[in-house]
């Protein structure tokens, strides 16, 4: 497999605290690559802060492809580019990098969450009793729910579980561990996007 870093946004401040986001990146990645060698996972702590350590890992790591994963926190406008979306987006305006490629940034659209109510299976099976999937959204294409109304499903859906509480960020990343791939891949086009990198990375030559 071609040397793969893949930087992400959340996860915390400290190491401690990134190392569930970590796992749980991890462990989707395993279930996409299947028995191949998995990327390596940075988790960055705030949006800003994962794009400062992409940049300086592009200096660090040169026969490494560096990929970096945010939220695009907003929709994406069909036919735009993800590093045209982040140049445009307000609060972000990122310049890509000198010889940076297309396949180097992905996006979670429009959040890591939109990921998790792919599949309410996963959801159900984690939270049990007091789950309510029918809270969940219902719209197929994930990338289409707005980030605010995510947080709103997912937590109207789980405020009344037993065995968990309600969803909270760590939640998330143990879930993103847990959700089968080939539902997020059907529901999320970005997701597909990135995943199809991976696969295509790991019996791919150097970039």
């Amino acid at each position: 497999m071609v040397a793969v870093r893949v930087y992400v946004e959340g996860g915390g401040a400290t190491r401690r605290a990134q190392e569930p986001l970590r796992e749980g990146f991890g462990k989707l990645f395993a279930r996409i690559l299947g028995g191949r060698a998995r990327p390596k996972v940075i988790a960055c702590g705030s949006r800003k802060e994962a794009f400062n350590d992409f940049k300086r890992a592009l200096k660090s790591y040169p026969d490494t492809l560096c990929i970096l994963l945010v939220d695009s926190e907003e929709p994406v406008t069909p036919g735009t580019s993800t590093w045209d979306h982040v140049l445009r987006r307000e609060g972000d305006q990122w310049l890509r990098p000198d010889g940076v490629i297309d396949e180097q940034l992905h996006l979670m659209v429009q959040a890591m969450e939109a990921w998790l109510v792919a599949d309410p299976e996963v959801l159900a099976a984690y939270y049990k009793k007091g789950f309510r999937r029918d809270a969940l959204p219902h719209q197929q294409n994930v990338e289409l729910v707005a980030k605010r109304d995510l947080y709103d499903a997912i937590e109207r859906a789980t405020r009344d579980s037993k065995t968990k509480g309600k969803y909270v960020k760590s939640h998330g990343f143990e879930l993103i561990g847990l959700v089968d791939p080939h539902k997020v891949r059907a529901a999320s086009a970005h997701a597909a996007r990135f995943f199809d990198t991976l696969v295509d990375r790991a019996a791919a030559g150097p970039p």
